[in-house]
Protein backbone atom coordinates (compact mmCIF):
# COMPACT_ATOMS: atom_id res chain seq x y z
CA UNK A 1 0.00 0.00 0.00
CA UNK A 2 1.08 3.25 -0.92
CA UNK A 3 1.55 5.80 1.56
CA UNK A 4 0.77 9.10 1.05
CA UNK A 5 2.34 12.35 2.57
CA UNK A 6 0.76 15.87 3.28
CA UNK A 7 2.22 19.09 3.65
CA UNK A 8 2.37 20.09 7.23
CA UNK A 9 -0.45 22.17 8.37
CA UNK A 10 0.29 24.96 10.99
CA UNK A 11 -1.85 24.38 14.26
CA UNK A 12 -4.71 26.30 15.14
CA UNK A 13 -5.78 27.07 18.97
CA UNK A 14 -9.06 25.50 18.37
CA UNK A 15 -9.80 22.56 15.16
CA UNK A 16 -13.18 21.12 14.68
CA UNK A 17 -13.64 18.36 11.89
CA UNK A 18 -16.96 17.34 10.83
CA UNK A 19 -18.36 15.39 7.85
CA UNK A 20 -21.35 14.95 5.38
CA UNK A 21 -22.44 11.55 6.95
CA UNK A 22 -23.76 9.80 10.06
CA UNK A 23 -22.74 9.13 12.55
CA UNK A 24 -19.72 10.85 13.15
CA UNK A 25 -17.52 8.81 14.26
CA UNK A 26 -14.27 8.37 12.62
CA UNK A 27 -13.74 4.77 11.26
CA UNK A 28 -10.21 3.36 12.45
CA UNK A 29 -8.10 1.62 9.27
CA UNK A 30 -8.60 -2.04 8.48
CA UNK A 31 -7.29 -3.71 5.49
CA UNK A 32 -9.00 -3.80 2.25
CA UNK A 33 -10.99 -6.86 2.50
CA UNK A 34 -12.86 -7.98 -1.07
CA UNK A 35 -15.86 -8.85 1.22
CA UNK A 36 -18.19 -7.31 3.54
CA UNK A 37 -16.51 -6.61 7.43
CA UNK A 38 -18.74 -7.51 10.15
CA UNK A 39 -18.29 -6.47 14.00
CA UNK A 40 -20.60 -7.45 16.70
CA UNK A 41 -21.93 -4.27 16.86
CA UNK A 42 -22.01 -2.34 13.49
CA UNK A 43 -21.89 -3.59 9.95
CA UNK A 44 -19.36 -1.60 7.28
CA UNK A 45 -19.34 -1.57 3.57
CA UNK A 46 -16.79 -1.07 1.61
CA UNK A 47 -18.23 2.13 -1.18
CA UNK A 48 -17.31 4.85 -2.81
CA UNK A 49 -15.10 6.98 -0.42
CA UNK A 50 -17.07 10.26 0.89
CA UNK A 51 -16.04 14.04 0.94
CA UNK A 52 -15.04 15.30 4.38
CA UNK A 53 -15.65 19.13 4.79
CA UNK A 54 -13.60 20.47 7.82
CA UNK A 55 -14.36 23.89 9.29
CA UNK A 56 -12.06 25.59 11.17
CA UNK A 57 -12.66 27.56 13.84
CA UNK A 58 -9.70 29.83 15.33
CA UNK A 59 -9.78 31.17 19.13
CA UNK A 60 -9.36 34.29 18.23
CA UNK A 61 -12.39 36.69 18.02
CA UNK A 62 -10.90 39.08 15.13
CA UNK A 63 -12.32 38.56 11.29
CA UNK A 64 -9.89 37.24 8.84
CA UNK A 65 -7.65 39.76 6.92
CA UNK A 66 -9.02 41.45 4.19
CA UNK A 67 -7.84 39.82 0.62
CA UNK A 68 -5.32 42.38 -1.52
CA UNK A 69 -8.22 42.87 -3.97
CA UNK A 70 -10.34 43.88 -1.85
CA UNK A 71 -8.03 46.63 -0.09
CA UNK A 72 -6.82 47.98 -4.06
CA UNK A 73 -10.62 48.34 -4.77
CA UNK A 74 -11.52 50.35 -1.56
CA UNK A 75 -8.59 52.18 -2.12
CA UNK A 76 -9.03 52.36 -5.87
CA UNK A 77 -12.55 53.74 -4.34
CA UNK A 78 -11.39 56.07 -2.08
CA UNK A 79 -9.43 58.04 -4.56
CA UNK A 80 -12.13 58.47 -7.05
CA UNK A 81 -14.56 59.94 -4.81
CA UNK A 82 -11.78 62.16 -3.15
CA UNK A 83 -12.21 65.12 -5.53
CA UNK A 84 -16.02 64.35 -5.66
CA UNK A 85 -16.34 64.60 -1.97
CA UNK A 86 -14.26 67.74 -1.56
CA UNK A 87 -16.23 69.30 -4.51
CA UNK A 88 -19.59 68.51 -2.36
CA UNK A 89 -18.23 69.95 0.89
CA UNK A 90 -17.15 73.10 -0.54
CA UNK A 91 -21.06 73.27 -1.81
CA UNK A 92 -22.53 72.27 1.07
CA UNK A 93 -20.52 75.01 2.99
CA UNK A 94 -21.46 77.63 0.30
CA UNK A 95 -24.99 77.14 0.89
CA UNK A 96 -24.61 77.74 4.39
CA UNK A 97 -22.91 81.06 4.10
CA UNK A 98 -25.06 83.95 5.09
CA UNK A 99 -26.36 86.36 2.77
CA UNK A 100 -26.68 90.33 3.32
CA UNK A 101 -28.75 92.32 2.29
CA UNK A 102 -27.74 94.91 -0.26
CA UNK A 103 -27.33 98.92 0.91
CA UNK A 104 -26.50 102.11 -1.17
CA UNK A 105 -22.31 101.12 -1.12
CA UNK A 106 -22.81 97.30 -2.13
CA UNK A 107 -24.94 98.60 -5.02
CA UNK A 108 -22.54 100.85 -5.88
CA UNK A 109 -19.29 97.60 -5.96
CA UNK A 110 -22.46 95.65 -7.87
CA UNK A 111 -22.34 97.77 -10.91
CA UNK A 112 -18.54 99.25 -10.63
CA UNK A 113 -17.04 99.02 -13.96
CA UNK A 114 -13.96 96.71 -12.61
CA UNK A 115 -16.54 94.29 -11.69
CA UNK A 116 -15.60 91.87 -14.28
CA UNK A 117 -12.52 91.80 -13.06
CA UNK A 118 -13.29 91.05 -9.93
CA UNK A 119 -15.32 88.08 -10.67
CA UNK A 120 -12.96 86.32 -12.61
CA UNK A 121 -9.83 86.92 -9.96
CA UNK A 122 -12.63 85.31 -7.65
CA UNK A 123 -13.12 82.26 -9.48
CA UNK A 124 -10.78 80.05 -7.73
CA UNK A 125 -12.89 81.02 -4.27
CA UNK A 126 -16.64 80.58 -6.22
CA UNK A 127 -18.06 77.50 -4.75
CA UNK A 128 -19.79 77.20 -8.16
CA UNK A 129 -16.78 76.66 -9.86
CA UNK A 130 -15.15 74.65 -7.58
CA UNK A 131 -18.11 72.72 -7.51
CA UNK A 132 -17.63 71.41 -10.83
CA UNK A 133 -14.06 70.51 -10.77
CA UNK A 134 -15.35 66.74 -11.14
CA UNK A 135 -17.13 67.01 -14.12
CA UNK A 136 -15.17 68.97 -15.62
CA UNK A 137 -11.73 67.07 -14.72
CA UNK A 138 -13.25 63.97 -15.72
CA UNK A 139 -14.78 65.20 -19.33
CA UNK A 140 -11.48 66.84 -20.11
CA UNK A 141 -9.24 63.53 -19.34
CA UNK A 142 -11.38 61.57 -21.78
CA UNK A 143 -11.00 63.88 -24.51
CA UNK A 144 -7.07 63.76 -23.21
CA UNK A 145 -7.99 59.80 -23.73
CA UNK A 146 -9.27 60.44 -27.35
CA UNK A 147 -6.91 62.63 -28.56
CA UNK A 148 -3.94 60.52 -27.83
CA UNK A 149 -5.90 57.33 -29.25
CA UNK A 150 -6.40 58.61 -32.65
CA UNK A 151 -2.65 60.13 -32.78
CA UNK A 152 -1.11 56.92 -32.31
CA UNK A 153 -3.16 55.15 -34.73
CA UNK A 154 -2.67 58.05 -37.10
CA UNK A 155 1.35 57.90 -36.16
CA UNK A 156 0.69 53.91 -37.10
CA UNK A 157 2.19 52.73 -33.57
CA UNK A 158 -1.15 50.61 -33.07
CA UNK A 159 -2.54 48.03 -35.65
CA UNK A 160 -3.61 48.56 -38.30
CA UNK A 161 -6.94 47.51 -37.94
CA UNK A 162 -7.70 50.04 -34.73
CA UNK A 163 -9.61 52.76 -36.39
CA UNK A 164 -9.28 56.57 -35.49
CA UNK A 165 -12.32 57.94 -34.01
CA UNK A 166 -14.18 60.68 -35.86
CA UNK A 167 -17.84 61.71 -37.31
CA UNK A 168 -19.73 64.07 -38.84
CA UNK A 169 -20.31 67.39 -36.80
CA UNK A 170 -24.13 67.19 -37.98
CA UNK A 171 -25.60 65.65 -35.29
CA UNK A 172 -24.03 68.26 -33.08
CA UNK A 173 -25.64 71.12 -35.18
CA UNK A 174 -29.49 69.61 -35.16
CA UNK A 175 -28.56 68.79 -31.07
CA UNK A 176 -27.22 71.99 -29.87
CA UNK A 177 -30.49 74.07 -29.88
CA UNK A 178 -32.39 71.65 -28.04
CA UNK A 179 -29.62 71.58 -25.14
CA UNK A 180 -29.64 75.48 -25.14
CA UNK A 181 -33.61 75.66 -25.08
CA UNK A 182 -33.12 72.30 -21.92
CA UNK A 183 -30.98 74.58 -20.17
CA UNK A 184 -33.04 77.82 -20.39
CA UNK A 185 -35.96 75.77 -19.23
CA UNK A 186 -33.93 74.29 -16.78
CA UNK A 187 -32.60 77.73 -15.51
CA UNK A 188 -35.89 79.45 -15.79
CA UNK A 189 -37.60 77.23 -13.71
CA UNK A 190 -35.14 77.39 -10.96
CA UNK A 191 -35.28 81.02 -10.68
CA UNK A 192 -39.40 81.25 -10.71
CA UNK A 193 -38.70 79.12 -7.71
CA UNK A 194 -36.51 81.34 -6.19
CA UNK A 195 -38.63 84.21 -7.23
CA UNK A 196 -41.71 82.44 -5.75
CA UNK A 197 -39.75 81.11 -1.90
CA UNK A 198 -38.74 85.58 -1.99
CA UNK A 199 -42.18 86.80 -2.18
CA UNK A 200 -43.30 84.14 -0.23
CA UNK A 201 -41.00 85.32 2.62
CA UNK A 202 -41.56 89.09 2.16
CA UNK A 203 -45.25 88.67 2.81
CA UNK A 204 -44.35 86.89 6.07
CA UNK A 205 -41.91 89.60 7.23
CA UNK A 206 -44.56 92.42 6.08
CA UNK A 207 -47.16 90.38 8.29
CA UNK A 208 -44.91 90.27 10.73
CA UNK A 209 -43.94 93.90 11.26
CA UNK A 210 -47.64 94.73 10.63
CA UNK A 211 -49.29 92.63 13.08
CA UNK A 212 -46.36 94.04 15.63
CA UNK A 213 -47.12 97.80 14.85
CA UNK A 214 -50.90 96.78 15.66
CA UNK A 215 -49.90 95.36 19.14
CA UNK A 216 -47.82 97.81 19.79
CA UNK A 217 -50.10 100.53 19.41
CA UNK A 218 -53.41 98.96 20.02
CA UNK A 219 -52.91 97.30 23.19
CA UNK A 220 -53.27 98.72 26.70
CA UNK A 221 -49.96 98.73 28.27
CA UNK A 222 -51.76 98.87 31.79
CA UNK A 223 -53.84 96.40 31.71
CA UNK A 224 -51.89 93.82 29.51
CA UNK A 225 -48.32 94.88 29.70
CA UNK A 226 -47.08 90.84 30.61
CA UNK A 227 -48.53 89.20 28.01
CA UNK A 228 -47.84 92.22 25.23
CA UNK A 229 -44.50 91.79 26.09
CA UNK A 230 -44.55 88.08 25.38
CA UNK A 231 -46.61 88.69 22.60
CA UNK A 232 -43.69 90.77 20.67
CA UNK A 233 -41.92 88.04 21.76
CA UNK A 234 -43.24 85.52 20.11
CA UNK A 235 -43.86 87.60 16.74
CA UNK A 236 -40.21 88.20 16.91
CA UNK A 237 -39.59 84.39 16.82
CA UNK A 238 -41.84 83.57 14.37
CA UNK A 239 -39.29 84.49 11.46
CA UNK A 240 -36.49 82.93 13.21
CA UNK A 241 -37.97 79.69 13.90
CA UNK A 242 -39.75 79.62 9.84
CA UNK A 243 -36.41 79.98 8.70
CA UNK A 244 -34.71 76.92 10.85
CA UNK A 245 -37.28 74.89 9.85
CA UNK A 246 -36.36 75.74 5.81
CA UNK A 247 -32.56 75.35 6.26
CA UNK A 248 -30.50 72.61 7.18
CA UNK A 249 -28.35 72.47 10.11
CA UNK A 250 -29.27 75.72 12.00
CA UNK A 251 -29.28 75.47 15.98
CA UNK A 252 -32.64 76.66 16.68
CA UNK A 253 -32.01 76.60 20.65
CA UNK A 254 -28.85 79.46 19.77
CA UNK A 255 -31.27 81.17 17.20
CA UNK A 256 -33.80 81.53 19.42
CA UNK A 257 -32.29 81.79 23.36
CA UNK A 258 -32.12 85.47 22.88
CA UNK A 259 -35.43 85.79 21.27
CA UNK A 260 -37.42 83.66 23.83
CA UNK A 261 -37.55 82.84 27.35
CA UNK A 262 -36.39 79.86 29.05
CA UNK A 263 -39.87 77.65 29.38
CA UNK A 264 -41.11 79.20 25.96
CA UNK A 265 -38.24 78.29 24.69
CA UNK A 266 -38.37 74.44 25.59
CA UNK A 267 -41.79 74.02 24.80
CA UNK A 268 -40.97 75.41 21.17
CA UNK A 269 -37.52 73.24 20.92
CA UNK A 270 -39.79 69.91 21.99
CA UNK A 271 -42.26 70.30 19.17
CA UNK A 272 -42.67 68.59 15.99
CA UNK A 273 -43.30 71.90 14.20
CA UNK A 274 -41.74 75.12 15.57
CA UNK A 275 -43.34 77.53 13.86
CA UNK A 276 -46.68 76.69 14.52
CA UNK A 277 -46.23 76.07 18.15
CA UNK A 278 -44.96 79.75 17.72
CA UNK A 279 -48.32 80.40 15.46
CA UNK A 280 -50.24 78.75 18.40
CA UNK A 281 -48.13 80.99 21.33
CA UNK A 282 -49.67 84.03 19.23
CA UNK A 283 -53.25 82.98 19.22
CA UNK A 284 -53.73 82.05 22.83
CA UNK A 285 -51.60 85.61 23.84
CA UNK A 286 -54.19 87.12 21.93
CA UNK A 287 -57.24 85.47 22.96
CA UNK A 288 -56.18 86.39 26.39
CA UNK A 289 -55.09 89.69 25.81
CA UNK A 290 -58.22 92.17 26.92
CA UNK A 291 -59.41 93.72 24.01
CA UNK A 292 -62.58 94.44 22.20
CA UNK A 293 -63.49 92.04 19.96
CA UNK A 294 -63.35 93.60 17.09
CA UNK A 295 -59.78 94.60 17.06
CA UNK A 296 -58.62 90.62 18.08
CA UNK A 297 -60.36 89.87 15.28
CA UNK A 298 -58.77 92.27 13.35
CA UNK A 299 -54.78 90.74 15.02
CA UNK A 300 -55.85 87.46 14.56
CA UNK A 301 -56.54 87.81 10.69
CA UNK A 302 -52.89 88.55 10.51
CA UNK A 303 -52.04 85.25 11.50
CA UNK A 304 -53.09 83.10 8.47
CA UNK A 305 -50.89 85.02 6.74
CA UNK A 306 -48.59 83.22 8.71
CA UNK A 307 -50.20 80.13 7.67
CA UNK A 308 -50.20 81.02 4.37
CA UNK A 309 -46.49 81.58 3.96
CA UNK A 310 -45.59 78.36 5.83
CA UNK A 311 -47.80 76.75 3.46
CA UNK A 312 -45.68 78.02 0.19
CA UNK A 313 -42.30 77.49 1.65
CA UNK A 314 -42.49 73.73 2.38
CA UNK A 315 -43.97 73.42 -0.63
CA UNK A 316 -41.69 74.56 -1.98
CA UNK A 317 -38.60 72.53 0.16
CA UNK A 318 -41.11 69.32 -0.10
CA UNK A 319 -41.62 69.20 -4.13
CA UNK A 320 -38.35 69.95 -6.57
CA UNK A 321 -38.95 70.44 -10.54
CA UNK A 322 -39.69 66.91 -11.89
CA UNK A 323 -37.33 64.96 -11.44
CA UNK A 324 -37.57 63.35 -14.88
CA UNK A 325 -36.46 67.19 -16.47
CA UNK A 326 -33.17 67.19 -14.09
CA UNK A 327 -32.33 64.02 -15.52
CA UNK A 328 -32.96 64.89 -18.78
CA UNK A 329 -30.59 68.33 -18.70
CA UNK A 330 -27.78 65.86 -16.94
CA UNK A 331 -27.83 62.86 -19.53
CA UNK A 332 -27.72 65.54 -22.37
CA UNK A 333 -24.63 66.97 -21.06
CA UNK A 334 -22.80 63.88 -19.98
CA UNK A 335 -23.65 62.57 -23.57
CA UNK A 336 -22.35 65.59 -25.12
CA UNK A 337 -19.18 65.80 -23.59
CA UNK A 338 -18.57 62.66 -24.25
CA UNK A 339 -19.16 62.65 -28.00
CA UNK A 340 -17.55 66.35 -28.39
CA UNK A 341 -14.09 65.20 -28.90
CA UNK A 342 -14.89 62.79 -31.27
CA UNK A 343 -16.94 65.54 -33.24
CA UNK A 344 -14.24 67.56 -33.16
CA UNK A 345 -11.47 65.12 -33.91
CA UNK A 346 -11.26 66.08 -38.04
CA UNK A 347 -11.25 70.15 -37.04
CA UNK A 348 -9.13 70.38 -33.91
CA UNK A 349 -7.32 67.66 -33.64
CA UNK A 350 -5.15 67.83 -30.21
CA UNK A 351 -7.69 71.37 -29.51
CA UNK A 352 -10.38 68.92 -28.15
CA UNK A 353 -9.01 69.14 -24.94
CA UNK A 354 -9.35 72.82 -24.30
CA UNK A 355 -12.08 72.90 -26.56
CA UNK A 356 -14.57 70.44 -24.35
CA UNK A 357 -12.74 72.15 -20.95
CA UNK A 358 -14.48 75.62 -22.30
CA UNK A 359 -17.48 73.25 -23.04
CA UNK A 360 -17.73 71.10 -19.98
CA UNK A 361 -17.09 74.52 -17.16
CA UNK A 362 -19.79 77.05 -19.52
CA UNK A 363 -22.78 74.31 -19.76
CA UNK A 364 -22.14 72.74 -16.74
CA UNK A 365 -22.05 76.11 -14.58
CA UNK A 366 -25.21 76.56 -16.22
CA UNK A 367 -26.82 73.51 -15.26
CA UNK A 368 -25.27 73.98 -11.70
CA UNK A 369 -26.89 77.22 -11.21
CA UNK A 370 -30.02 76.23 -12.05
CA UNK A 371 -30.01 73.42 -9.56
CA UNK A 372 -28.71 76.03 -6.77
CA UNK A 373 -31.08 77.91 -7.14
CA UNK A 374 -33.83 75.36 -7.19
CA UNK A 375 -34.09 75.33 -3.49
CA UNK A 376 -34.28 79.10 -2.60
CA UNK A 377 -34.12 79.70 0.42
CA UNK A 378 -30.35 79.33 1.45
CA UNK A 379 -30.08 81.19 -1.41
CA UNK A 380 -32.23 84.61 0.51
CA UNK A 381 -30.35 86.78 3.18
CA UNK A 382 -32.69 85.52 5.75
CA UNK A 383 -30.39 86.24 8.51
CA UNK A 384 -30.24 89.70 7.67
CA UNK A 385 -34.37 89.88 7.14
CA UNK A 386 -35.02 88.23 10.53
CA UNK A 387 -32.58 90.08 11.95
CA UNK A 388 -34.16 93.38 10.44
CA UNK A 389 -37.87 92.07 11.79
CA UNK A 390 -36.30 92.09 15.71
CA UNK A 391 -34.38 95.73 15.44
CA UNK A 392 -37.69 97.13 14.06
CA UNK A 393 -39.90 95.78 16.36
CA UNK A 394 -37.44 96.65 19.23
CA UNK A 395 -36.99 100.40 17.74
CA UNK A 396 -41.11 100.43 17.84
CA UNK A 397 -41.28 100.00 21.03
CA UNK A 398 -38.90 102.13 22.18
CA UNK A 399 -40.26 104.69 20.05
CA UNK A 400 -44.10 104.32 20.54
CA UNK A 401 -43.42 105.38 24.39
CA UNK A 402 -41.41 108.29 23.44
CA UNK A 403 -44.09 109.10 20.52
CA UNK A 404 -46.45 109.09 23.57
CA UNK A 405 -44.79 111.33 25.94
CA UNK A 406 -44.93 114.04 23.29
CA UNK A 407 -48.32 113.55 22.37
CA UNK A 408 -49.40 113.42 25.89
CA UNK A 409 -47.23 116.45 26.40
CA UNK A 410 -48.73 118.30 22.96
CA UNK A 411 -52.40 117.73 24.51
CA UNK A 412 -51.59 119.17 28.23
CA UNK A 413 -49.89 122.23 26.62
CA UNK A 414 -52.62 122.87 24.37
CA UNK A 415 -55.47 122.42 27.03
CA UNK A 416 -52.78 124.80 29.27
CA UNK A 417 -53.12 127.83 26.52
CA UNK A 418 -56.69 127.81 26.49
CA UNK A 419 -58.47 128.91 29.15
CA UNK A 420 -62.60 127.32 29.92
CA UNK A 421 -64.24 130.61 28.74
CA UNK A 422 -62.42 130.31 25.61
CA UNK A 423 -60.03 133.07 26.40
CA UNK A 424 -56.24 132.46 25.90
CA UNK A 425 -54.10 132.34 29.66
CA UNK A 426 -51.36 134.59 30.10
Amino acid sequence: MTQTTTNPIKPFSNISLSSNFTPKTFLKPHPPPTTTTTTTTTTIFISKPKTLSFKIHSSSNSAPPPSSSDTDTDFLFSILHAIPDWADHIKERGMRKKRTLYDHEKWIQHRSSLRHWRHVSSSLTSRVILSLVPPVIAFTSFAAVIAGYNSAVSLHWLPGFFPVLRASTLPYQLTAPALALLLVFRTEASYSRFEEGRKAWMKVIAGTNDLARQVISGVDNSVNAPLKKALLQYIMAFPVALKCHLIYGLDVRQELQNVLEVEDLAIVLNSKHRPRCIIEFISQSLQMLKLEESRRNALESKISGFHEGIGVCEQLLGIPIPLSYTRLTSRFLVLWHLTLPIILWDDCHWIVIPATFMSAASLFCIEEVGVLIEEPFPMLALDELCKLVHNNIQEAIASDKIIQAQLTAKIRSHSKEHSPNGRPTS
